[in-house]
């Protein structure tokens, strides 16, 4: 029996959270209440945008984003080939085409310069994700997109805090999403929200999150009565979700603080196996949210992944992979694009050697350092 058990995460929930549902179910309400409202402007205040429009999931907002924007077929839409496939799905969702490029090996964010090899005169909007919580280089990306006169957007699914300069994810661009996924550095258990300073675009995400209605349930002069003047999806976030978040928001600082805590033991504990690579939480004008922390296996695969990853979970370390394969790569993208492999060697050099550590709050004192310790004997034993 493994001497600890730390799963790669944890919901952190306690009575707090209880009760606050409790109180939801022992309302009228469980849609389009003040619990969402609430919720909403305490999450925007956070990141210091105008608007935060709850959704139900991250995927479900960078779809808004791009939809109410009018990307279709015909369009362009720049996404990093190493990322979660959601961010892909966005652009497909509206008909338009993801266009790949590769990443930096030292962040896994999108290489810029890629960026701008790729622009077309088809290029609508740029997708910049904000890999494991380290902001992209907005300031480059944005002089692109201006350039091309494209859109840009951020996938802020793992950057809850994360810092651009004195502006957070959520805040660098046109508009954001983010997701509360039960992983995640908050969790509404499911649900996103949208962040945007763009009245016109807000007011957008909100009618197309429900359908298209013209007029919300607390806007309607006579019960029931409505018009459909847009298309629109079934995308809200519930009450009980939102007391959640709410919940959660009221911890986030002790969160992050035990997160910041964590991934610096174990990134100081890491520094000295020379076999693998570790992603700085910081770079130039980027500070990271400290999502996880990857430990990147040599690109020649000299060790294989596998063996590590069965090591560490003999010594009960929880791991992940962030992500298995580059987007190209997935069946679903290979046959309706042809085989690309080869082509974004940084992002399958990620995909193929990538263990994600854990860094959560969930971890106990002295955590980080056994996690290391393990890391290094299990490299150790794959050398020997």
């Amino acid at each position: 029996m493994a001497e600890r058990d730390i799963p790669f995460g944890r919901p952190m929930l306690d009575s707090t959270e209880i009760e606050a549902v409790t109180k939801v179910l022992s309302g009228p309400m469980l849609v389009h209440g003040k619990v969402t409202h609430a919720f909403e402007e305490k999450f925007a205040e956070r990141i210091g945008v105008a608007h935060a429009i709850s959704v139900s999931n991250c995927t479900a907002g960078l779809h808004l984003l791009l939809f109410s924007n009018g990307i279709g077929p015909g369009d362009e839409v720049i996404v990093p080939a190493m990322t979660h496939v959601a961010t892909a799905h966005a652009a497909e969702f509206c008909g338009a085409t993801p266009v790949f490029v590769d990443v930096e090996p030292d962040t896994g964010n999108m290489n810029p310069d890629a960026v701008a090899a790729a622009i077309t005169s088809n290029t609508r909007a740029i997708l910049a994700v904000h890999y494991l919580g380290l902001p992209c280089e907005m300031d480059v990306l944005g002089a692109h997109a201006d350039g091309a006169d494209a859109l840009l957007f951020e996938d802020c699914a793992l950057a809850v805090d994360a810092l651009f300069g004195t502006r957070k994810a959520g805040g660098l661009a046109l508009g954001g999403s983010f997701s509360f996924y039960p992983v995640k550095h908050m969790t509404t258990i499911e649900g996103g929200m949208v962040t945007t300073d763009d009245d016109a675009l807000a007011d957008q995400i909100r009618k197309r999150r429900a359908f298209g209605y013209d007029q919300m349930l607390g806007q309607r002069k006579q019960p029931g009565v409505y018009d459909v003047d847009a298309l629109g999806y079934n995308y809200r976030m519930n009450e009980v979700e939102a007391a959640v978040g709410l919940s959660q928001l009221g911890k986030l600082d002790e969160f992050m603080a035990r997160r910041r805590e964590n991934f610096a033991e174990l990134h100081d504990a890491l520094s000295d196996i020379d076999e693998i690579t570790v992603f700085a939480p910081e770079k130039g004008k980027a500070r990271s949210s400290h999502y996880c922390l990857n430990a990147i296996l040599p690109q020649d695969k000299s060790l294989a992944r596998a063996d590590i990853v069965t090591a560490l979970r003999a010594r009960g370390v929880g791991t992940s992979v962030h992500y298995p394969s580059t987007i190209p790569n997935f069946t679903y993208y290979r046959e309706k694009y042809g085989d690309r492999n080869g082509q974004f060697p940084v992002a399958e050099w990620l995909a193929d050697q990538t263990i994600s550590l854990p860094v959560g709050p969930h971890l106990e004192p002295g955590d980080p350092t056994y996690i290391a310790n393990a890391l290094k004997d299990a490299v150790h034993a794959a050398r020997s």
